[in-house]
């Protein structure tokens, strides 16, 4: 069995997959552009420009699966970064054979009533979540045509070690340190799935490997829904501090603010998020891949572990 992997992007998501690989006694590249290391010990990692389709093929080549876990966190340039950045992954499994491996995102679906299931229609109407959506369709209609092997993972808000500022959730802890209150996009009263950020990594992988399951959307294992004030106090809780008071932004606040804000103009689209139930239904791929969420205690663990301040 083939047993090389290429992962492109060592974020959260690209480290997990990156570290589930080696201790499964695979050979694993990770590639950025800048060539950092992820700190993983047996991982070759690579300085590329994943834009260039050459050399992304290159370095593909021969590979069992190429993992798409970039993430481009500034909202307000995903137009000009995705395209590109896709179209060149796409090449390069097809090229070189790889089965396609990506980490999506809840975003196509845009707003829903009801729990979020596979087959739902991509119908975003946010440039992101559109943009999103015609990625995936690319890799479809490839994969339809069997161009390619390609597999698409999605999750809901992450949590879990190695999330950091950009955690809906993490990013609020180090203000409760400091008795600082809460404050929360939408309402913190209304069910919300989180997702850990080492379950992606492991349904990421196992719809690589299982040929039974490209072709499709995959939703990503995760633990009961929880609000954001249950989920705060639950880390706080594992972190060892003191509860805050956990409060919803004024929706007046949030519209001056992204007056002169374009991350926050980006966020005021995703809003529905936060103001009605945003629930995954995972049924197909706890049933299919036989994986079970990571257990909710110590996804808050590992969630505070990374937070905390040094003795």
């Amino acid at each position: 069995m083939n047993n090389h992997h290429v992962i492109v992007g060592a974020g959260p998501v690209g480290r997990h997959v990156a570290e589930h690989l080696v201790e499964n006694g695979n050979e694993v590249v990770v590639a950025t552009r800048s060539g950092r290391s992820t700190g993983i010990p047996g991982v070759t990692h690579l300085a590329l420009d994943a834009t260039d389709a050459d050399a992304l093929s290159r370095t593909a080549s021969g590979a069992a699966a190429l993992y798409n876990c970039a993430n481009p966190g500034n909202y307000t340039v995903w137009d000009q970064v995705w395209p590109p950045l896709s179209a060149a992954l796409l090449e390069a499994a097809e090229r070189s054979g790889a089965v396609y491996a990506i980490t999506g995102t809840l975003y196509p679906y845009g707003p829903v009533d009801g729990p979020m299931r596979e087959g739902l229609p991509d119908a975003a109407t946010d440039h992101k979540g559109v943009l999103r959506a015609r990625l995936w369709a690319d890799a479809k209609a490839a994969h339809d045509a069997a161009r390619v092997r390609a597999v698409e993972v999605r999750g809901s808000d992450y949590v879990g070690s190695g999330v950091g500022d950009n955690g809906y959730i993490t990013r609020q802890v180090p203000g409760a340190r400091g008795g600082k209150t809460a404050w929360v996009f939408g309402s913190p009263d209304l069910p919300h799935t989180f997702t850990d950020v080492r379950d992606v990594a492991r349904t990421l992988v196992a719809a690589a490997l299982d040929e039974t399951s490209h072709g499709r959307i995959w939703h990503v294992p995760s633990n009961a829904p929880r609000t954001q004030r249950e989920t705060l106090n639950d880390v706080f809780d594992a972190a060892g501090i003191a509860r805050v008071p956990v409060r919803g932004i004024p929706q007046s606040v949030l519209t001056a603010a992204s007056v002169f804000s374009p991350f926050l103009r980006e966020v005021r689209q995703l809003r529905y998020e936060w103001t009605r139930p945003y629930v995954l239904d995972d049924r197909a791929a706890r049933e299919h891949f036989g994986i079970e969420p990571t257990p909710w205690d110590e996804v808050c663990l590992r969630t505070a572990s990374v937070t905390r301040q040094p003795a």
